[in-house]
């Protein structure tokens, strides 16, 4: 499986992620072009080689008009109309949106606001959204199919933005983090920046040591400042085999709901980022018939999920603890059948097949559509 691991000892960001990304390979001007179906005007990017405490990074530079930063105070569904109207591929809008999604959700519990509500100053500038989609675009077409990250170290002092002079991490970062393993080192600077906050707790799997993987090339993206130690963000690619992912598991007991609720229930959570969700039969003291809910999220994710029950469980508390777990690498192939195209969920150990399994919506459709059991469209999947 194509990995690429985060080492964040001085800190990460947009820029420095593309920036990695760069030196790993992806390509400048197909990066161009492909932030040109955003159809932002009025900027450029430039990508040069530089040293940084002895250390050669490609440094990412978003340019605007006039050589200066121009603040817009965008809120989500204006960026979301910027995604949802641009040409870029429908799983990278996906991604892009899912993050500025957690941005929202950061600055309306920081301002007591609704997420639509809330207006980006920051956030909402041009270089910013370059970086949260130059960073999607990169991932895809260098075939990373997982991301991992270190602690991530988050500096130490004060940082000045649009909300006066605040402590680092700042309020959005540190509400970003929540969940997330952080240190500092005594380097007196704002090391992670809201967007490479938000991008990354978005997209990571999980944060620690370095897992075991075939390192075939690292990456070095730079950041702006000038340090004690390189102001650098090192990116391992390779590929890993067996996934051991550390994951935390939510579980609480249920006994005076509406079980019709409950169906409500599992898919808000597995529409917010849940990896699973499953209902279990059992019996309270004095003998009453309950269902224990578990769910299965990222360590990121945990807050989002414990929210998502208060609201609309009965429960008065949860569990939560972590895991870990391994699976197989998987992939989605695409299979013409003779009633249609059908998505197969593919999983390998070692490059060898172990399961492939038929997308059962897909299947679904086809057998309603073709007014044919759904066994006989799984059928004629699995051989194709």
């Amino acid at each position: 499986m194509k990995t690429i691991y985060f080492d964040c000892f001085s800190g990460i960001s947009g820029d420095m992620i593309i920036g990695a990304l760069l030196d790993l390979g992806l390509d400048i001007r197909f990066l161009e072009n492909e932030l040109k179906k955003l159809s932002l005007k009025d900027y450029k990017i430039r990508a040069k080689r530089i040293a940084k405490g002895g250390i050669s990074a490609i440094k990412l530079d978003v340019i605007e008009e006039g050589g200066k930063r121009h603040h817009y105070e965008r809120n989500l569904k204006e960026i979301n109309k910027i995604i949802d109207n641009s040409k870029l591929d429908s799983e990278i809008k996906s991604k892009v949106k899912k993050i500025f999604l957690k941005i929202a959700i950061a600055e309306s519990k920081i301002h007591k606001k609704s997420i639509n509500d809330v207006h980006f100053h920051e956030i909402g500038a041009i270089d910013t959204i370059i970086d949260v989609a130059g960073a999607v675009i990169g991932f895809k077409k260098l075939g990373i199919e997982k991301i991992f990250c270190s602690k991530l170290n988050v500096g130490t002092g004060f940082v000045e933005f649009s909300h006066g002079k605040w402590p680092v991490p700042a309020p959005a970062t540190a509400e970003l983090l929540k969940g997330v393993p952080i240190y500092n080192n005594g380097i007196e600077a704002e090391l992670v920046t809201p967007t490479g906050a938000a991008i990354i707790t978005t997209l990571s799997s999980w944060f620690g040591e370095l897992p075991s993987m075939k390192i075939e090339k690292i990456g070095y993206g730079a950041g702006t400042k000038d340090l004690r130690q390189p102001n650098v963000l090192r990116a391992y690619l390779g590929e890993t085999k067996m996934e051991n992912e550390k994951i935390n598991v939510i579980e609480t007991n249920i006994d005076n709901m509406n079980p019709e609720i409950h169906p409500y229930v599992m898919n808000r959570l597995l529409g917010n980022g849940a990896l699973d969700a499953y209902l279990t039969n059992i019996l309270m003291k004095k003998g009453r018939p309950a269902v224990k809910l578990t769910v299965l999220c990222r360590i990121s994710d945990t807050d989002e999920m414990c929210k998502i029950i208060f609201d609309e469980t009965a429960t008065l508390g949860v569990r939560v603890y972590p895991v870990e777990r391994k699976v197989l690498q998987r992939e989605i192939k695409t299979v013409k059948t003779k009633y249609g195209k059908v998505r197969l969920k593919v999983s390998k150990l070692d490059g060898k097949i172990k399961n492939i399994a038929p997308e059962f919506e897909d299947c679904a459709s086809i057998a309603r559509k073709k007014r044919i059991p759904l066994k006989k469209v799984y059928e004629d999947a699995s051989r194709a």
